[in-house]
């Protein structure tokens, strides 16, 4: 249970609280947020945008409840309605290619990142790609319950949905993602195959 914060009249300081319950959930917070984008400037855009609705409506979050579960909530809806603003979803086809048959993205230069930190960051790189290409329910489904940790039901919490619909989005995002991380990281992915 939260011990809420009180000011010197013994009233709820709901800043306060707001505050203590934001800093204490930041990094999960811009995890999710990043993993949804696939971008730092656009996770801190939906994540600054999140933190403004969960202000406003900070008075609804029930407190037996786990904050990071609520926040995740308002994360992905935030997501969705900055999808639908910029009238466009930022997803493509895991089997488009770019014009010379290669698949086409971009990997940072890690030169100067040792052995096995350089094959770890590329191929998390690779995954992000990976989950960026994905239909953004299935993106959610898969980064809330693998990445994040979260049970199905807590999943299905957020998302508004039904356990069973949760499942299926899983099981159809872990799908798209094994094929797209077969199709171009077919070395690293066997390295990390028991984890999807």
């Amino acid at each position: 249970m939260l011990s809420w914060v009180k000011n010197r009249t013994g009233t709820l300081d709901r800043s306060a609280n707001f505050e203590r319950l934001m800093r204490d959930s930041y990094r999960q917070a811009f995890s999710v947020a990043f993993r949804l984008t696939g971008d730092a400037a656009d996770a801190e855009d939906l994540l600054q945008e999140a933190y403004i609705r969960a202000f406003r409506f900070f008075h609804r979050y029930d407190e037996k409840l786990p904050f990071n579960s609520w926040m995740y909530r308002i994360i992905a809806n935030a997501h969705i309605d900055l999808i639908r603003r910029r009238g466009k979803l930022k997803t493509s086809s895991l089997d488009h290619s770019g014009s010379d048959g290669q698949q086409a993205f971009e990997i940072a230069d890690h030169s100067n990142v040792p052995g096995d930190e350089l094959v770890n960051s590329s191929f998390s790189e690779i995954v992000q790609t990976g989950l960026n290409r994905m239909n953004p329910e299935f993106r959610l489904a898969v980064i809330l319950a693998d990445i994040e940790g979260l049970s199905y039901e807590e999943v299905a919490e957020i998302m508004e949905t039904s356990v069973g619909t949760v499942r299926s989005r899983i099981h159809r995002g872990r799908v798209q993602l094994r094929t797209f991380l077969l199709d171009n990281a077919p070395e690293s992915y066997g390295r990390y195959a028991h984890v999807l």
